[in-house]
């Protein structure tokens, strides 16, 4: 049910007149929401071929509507390429890859000019990547699992993604002697960030900035509910309260504690977005999201393949 209400909730924000009279758009963009919300998740050919079996039944519904119609390629589509191009925000499907690629050489020219210089090659499948991390993080109380082997581009991905969508990029610095208490502090930081000022961030955080598995309760309480109990004194949480009152009631918010309360958690809900940059290798990752069920239950996953011959071409 939860997989059901992203498809609902994306399809839902597509621009209405966009699609009005366009019935072929509008169940293309039914499909890339299936695909984004299943056939990410899996791995396993056959389990392929059976979600494909599932989606092909379920287009007999559109007769007048061939398959090869439906699925063909690009099936992507973005908000980002609208507003690249100085047209309103609009979730539409990607024309073709090569129009796709050269927005995103153009940010990431921009990301290298205002940022830092992250010299990417966009071959296909990582402008694909970018436009399912977008897809995410821009999706209130959207969340991103990553997984890959290291070196495979998650976090750089990561980064533009966050930059296409202004978003502000919070990491945290793990040293020998980082402790749960150094952890929460971080964590505040990001809350105010989010909840107070009201700044969406993607908070990236990778396998290796997790040297006790006890650090992912609070990941773990972050992405099913939104908030770490007891992360706040009464009296930071007073101060709080003092910073978002005048907006809590310009937005309707009753002035009571609670009220005020479940206002900042709504607003950490909506700006700060995870990215979780994790590796395949080994037993971790299994136990972890075994352990820690919000890791796979509230985030929408992305796996990173091997790269193809031509983004190996590419990056030589």
């Amino acid at each position: 049910m939860r997989d059901f209400s992203k498809i609902v909730s994306k399809v839902m924000q597509a621009e209405a007149n966009v699609y009005k009279g366009n019935s072929v758009g509008l169940v293309r963009l039914w499909a890339h929401e299936c695909h984004r919300t299943y056939l990410d998740r899996l791995i396993l050919p056959e389990d392929v071929a059976k979600y494909m079996e599932f989606m092909n039944n379920a287009c007999k519904e559109f007769s007048d509507i061939k398959p090869e119609v439906i699925f063909a390629e690009p099936l992507i589509f973005t908000n980002f390429v609208s507003t690249s191009k100085g047209h309103e925000a609009a979730y539409l499907n990607v024309k073709d890859m090569d129009d796709l690629k050269a927005v995103l050489e153009q940010k990431l020219a921009d990301y290298n000019d205002q940022i830092a210089t992250m010299d990417l090659v966009l071959f296909s499948i990582a402008c694909e990547h970018i436009t399912r991390i977008c897809r995410i993080i821009e999706t209130p109380f959207g969340n991103a699992l990553l997984v890959g082997v290291g070196g495979s581009g998650k976090q750089s991905l990561s980064k533009l993604s966050a930059f296409i969508l202004q978003q502000d990029v919070f990491r945290i610095v793990v040293t020998s002697n980082y402790s749960k208490n150094d952890l929460k502090l971080d964590i505040q930081t990001a809350f105010m960030k989010a909840g107070v000022v009201g700044q969406p961030t993607l908070f990236i955080l990778t396998d290796s900035q997790i040297p006790k598995d006890e650090f992912l309760v609070y990941f773990n309480d972050i992405l099913s509910a939104g908030y770490i109990p007891e992360l706040f004194a009464k009296d930071e949480l007073d101060g709080i309260f003092s910073k978002i009152r005048s907006e809590a009631k310009s937005n309707g918010i009753p002035d009571t504690p609670n009220d005020l309360f479940a206002f900042f958690v709504e607003k950490i809900r909506k700006n700060l977005h995870m990215a979780l940059c994790f590796s395949p290798v080994g037993d971790a990752f299994r136990f972890r999201a075994r352990m820690f069920s919000a890791l796979i239950n509230c985030t929408s996953i992305d796996w990173f393949h091997e790269w193809p011959e031509d983004a190996l071409v590419g990056v030589a």
